[in-house]
């Protein structure tokens, strides 16, 4: 396999962050545009297509319902208005109620800063415990989600890839079929992305794109890789 012709390709046909599709910029690691995209997180963690969290999202945007503060001012009968106008109707009451309780928490443990949580963390794995404390909803998928585009910008982001990426190298034949451990498929990786780095590209975009084709996979139940020129 070509591996910086497979990469170039997953741009191409998938693109990179998802934060920056949002137009949400965490390069500078602002307090407000971190929360947008904790926000984001929590809409894409729920089992629901990524065409509806984004759209979401958007009416979150429109209605400048993108802090703390905001959130819960807006209370449970107007976050389950936004939440159905974008699409969310499967889980908006119970959306609503998790970002409420989330929102209360998270005032009165770090004062509505993620950065704030982010510096209280002693390392990658106290900070995830930090973030799914922050209240029932938080799990493995959203801080993973979270926390994967904020590598490189905060120290201790350091998820490890999530079962759909490593459904995406192993099927594509990036990575060894021997590697288990999730630690060494990490390093794996980043070595890849070293050595073929796109410009313009960090780490963070190309685990997003390779999330992406894990999806297409799971989903579709066949090989969707020949039309990135993998085989």
């Amino acid at each position: 396999m070509n591996k910086n012709k497979f990469i170039q390709a997953l741009f191409e046909n998938l693109g990179g962050k998802f934060s920056i599709s949002l137009g949400i910029d965490l390069k500078g690691s602002e307090p407000d545009e971190v929360f947008k995209w904790f926000l984001a997180s929590l809409l894409f963690g729920a089992r629901i297509s990524e065409k509806i969290a984004v759209n979401t999202y958007k009416e979150f945007e429109k209605r400048k319902v993108l802090s703390p503060d905001v959130i819960l001012k807006t209370g449970w009968d107007g976050l389950v208005q936004i939440l159905d106008s974008g699409g969310y109707v499967r889980y908006d009451f119970k959306t609503a109620t998790k970002l409420l309780r989330i929102m209360q928490d998270f005032k009165k443990k770090y004062n509505g800063d993620l950065n704030q949580l982010h510096k209280e963390s002693k390392d990658s794995g106290d900070l995830e415990k930090n973030l799914q404390s922050l209240g029932k909803g938080i799990g493995e998928v959203t801080t993973n989600i979270f926390l994967r585009e904020l590598r490189d910008i905060w120290k201790k982001a350091e998820p490890y890839p999530s079962d759909l990426v490593i459904l995406a190298c192993r099927k594509s034949g990036l990575i060894p079929s021997g590697i288990s451990s999730k630690e060494k498929i990490l390093t794996e990786i980043k070595s890849i992305w070293q050595k073929n780095k796109i410009k313009g590209k960090d780490f963070a975009d190309f685990e997003a794109a390779l999330l992406r084709l894990g999806k297409d996979y799971y989903r579709k139940g066949k090989d969707p890789f020949q039309k990135y020129g993998v085989h």
